[in-house]
């Protein structure tokens, strides 16, 4: 699954546009490399997400196309987050 469509379908992101965004300029890395919105997601891949004044890390657990709102939280896992001073 392409990069911001998970940021998206998981609910990490509210638009598909700012995921692409937030890709873009170089805020988001897989594995610890750059990572543009096209790059494809894998199962226990480890994105790290700055964005704003905080960084996410967290691990991919399922990369459904659809899934229920409720349901989201289940496609990652928090490895951990902090503010950015």
């Amino acid at each position: 699954m392409r990069l911001d469509k998970f940021l998206k379908v998981s609910r990490i992101f509210k638009r598909r546009t700012i995921a692409k965004e937030v890709s873009k300029n170089h805020r988001i890395t897989i594995n610890g490399r750059s990572a543009k919105p096209s790059t494809d997601v894998k199962i226990d891949d480890v994105l790290t997400i700055t964005y704003g004044n905080k960084e996410l890390t967290i691990t991919v657990k399922d990369v459904s196309e659809y899934v229920r709102k409720d349901m989201s939280e289940f496609m990652y896992e928090i490895i951990s987050e902090r503010k950015l001073n």
